[in-house]
């Protein structure tokens, strides 16, 4: 049995069986036998509409599913409630890509040897996908794997993050209830890893979702059978470079929303802030005061702003990151103090060491590291100094500066004067690097979970 509890608190809300290796077996030959039915496939507008009934029925439960993610995952409840609106968008969104989602025409007649010849290109569903997912979004993300699924007709089979499975059960109750068959759309709650790991190896997955680590996810895409595609997201340590133009007036709270939203266990929360000299006193000293205002408590209170880290381990190990900084020479401008089991005070780090693992490494917690610059270029070198690299910001109102800095900084998206966490479920959303590998977003999803196949017809 897998115990669930508040991430806050500790309580216990609820045990859930887990599946053994039979239970995979049963899982993996149920999708496999679904998609080789062909004449069982839904057809698309039969998939639009489980699609927009499943929408109606999120809003329906759309109270439940926020408190949900509150109490498992410890996110403040009016950012879970963003989150519910968000998958609910975004099955919706799903829904809506497939009114344009098809093949191309491929021109024939361009030499002699191609005349009389017309082609073009349908596209298929991949097969059997396995989606591993993670706790920070534990609603949305599973949409993000889920929804692209169903709307282009992939059996899915999905594993939820330990942590928080009962947003992901909810969701796939309702996925049911839709109208979509059971084979179609599948949790896989494991003991351990090794049943998660021999999910995504397996011959009959042809495509692995993965949401987490860049070790486990590195360590999966080298063990994936032959054939099998993949798409990994994982995070890094996202840099904000502050010029001595920008407006402090408005450069704060977005940084600060940037940084602290779910605690900064986001993976392109931001983290390193280079700021000008010239304005660094004056842009700390407004930080500072922000973030000390910021309210950190029950992620179930409708004021609250930072709740707990997932677990009490990351707890002590971000405290843990924050003394070896000091230790190191870095200055603790406010906040790191214990307050439970799993909830830190969000704190602010000025000028640590390049070699402290908050200068390297990726906190997943509420800290950010603030470092003085003097030349622009120097500071787009040390935001792209890491092995990781997801989306950035610059925050200017010279327009030279900005585009200076989003042409060099190495990133996926480059953000001028919003922060480093910004996102549409439309978008496309990737890491670089060792940051991910693949593109996410719906309808990047969806292409990905298809295959082009070319039909070329000759006429005499």
């Amino acid at each position: 049995m897998l115990k669930v509890v508040q991430a806050f608190d500790r309580a216990p809300i609820a045990e859930i069986e887990t599946d053994d290796a039979a239970a995979l077996e049963r899982k993996l030959q149920a999708a496999e036998r679904a998609f080789q039915d062909r004449d069982g496939w839904l057809t698309p507008h039969q998939r639009i509409a489980i699609l927009r009934k499943l929408a109606a029925l999120m809003e329906g439960k759309r109270d439940h599913l926020a408190m949900q993610i509150a109490r498992e995952g410890g996110k403040p409840l009016p950012d879970a409630i963003i989150e519910t609106n968000r998958a609910i968008d975004g099955v919706n969104n799903a829904a809506d890509e497939l009114r344009n989602f098809a093949g191309r025409e491929i021109p024939m007649g361009l030499s002699s040897a191609a005349e009389n010849r017309w082609a073009f290109t349908t596209r298929e569903p991949i097969g059997v996908v396995a989606a591993i997912s993670a706790f920070n979004h534990p609603l949305n993300l599973i949409v993000h794997q889920v929804a692209p699924a169903i709307a282009v007709g992939c059996p899915v089979i999905v594993k939820p993050a330990g942590t928080t499975p009962l947003s992901c059960l909810d969701f796939i109750a309702l996925v049911h209830e839709a109208g979509l068959p059971e084979p179609l759309c599948q949790s896989f709650i494991p003991d351990g890893n090794e049943l998660a790991e021999k999910l995504a190896t397996d011959r009959r997955i042809a495509f692995l979702s993965f949401i987490g680590s860049a070790k486990v996810g590195w360590s999966l895409h080298a063990k994936l059978a032959p054939g099998t595609r993949s798409a990994l997201e994982h995070g890094g340590a996202a840099p904000a470079i502050v010029d001595r133009k920008a407006d402090l007036a408005k450069v704060i709270e977005p940084i600060v929303k940037g940084s602290y939203y779910h605690a900064g266990q986001v993976c392109v929360s931001t983290q390193r802030i280079y700021v000008h000299e010239e304005i660094a006193d004056d842009f700390t000293g407004m930080l500072v005061a922000r973030v000390e205002k910021l309210r950190t408590a029950d992620p179930t209170l409708k004021d609250t702003e930072v709740g707990p880290l997932i677990l009490p381990r990351e707890a002590d190990r971000v405290a843990q990151w924050i003394e070896e900084a000091v230790k190191g020479g870095a200055t603790l401008a406010t906040g790191g103090k214990r307050l439970s089991e799993t909830t830190l005070q969000p704190a602010v780090l000025l000028d640590p060491a390049p070699d402290a693992k908050i200068s390297k490494l990726e906190v997943f917690g509420p800290v950010v590291a603030v470092y003085r610059y003097g030349d622009l270029d120097a500071a787009i070198a040390q935001a792209n100094a890491l092995p990781t690299a997801f989306q950035a910001s610059i925050f200017t109102q010279d327009i030279d500066v900005a585009m200076r800095a989003a042409n060099r900084i190495d990133a996926s998206a480059v953000m001028i004067n919003d922060p480093t966490a910004f996102r549409t479920d439309w978008m496309p959303f990737s890491g670089r690097k060792e940051s991910g590998y693949g593109t996410g977003g719906i309808p990047y999803t969806m292409r990905d979970l298809t295959q082009e196949k070319m039909i070329l017809m000759r006429n005499s």
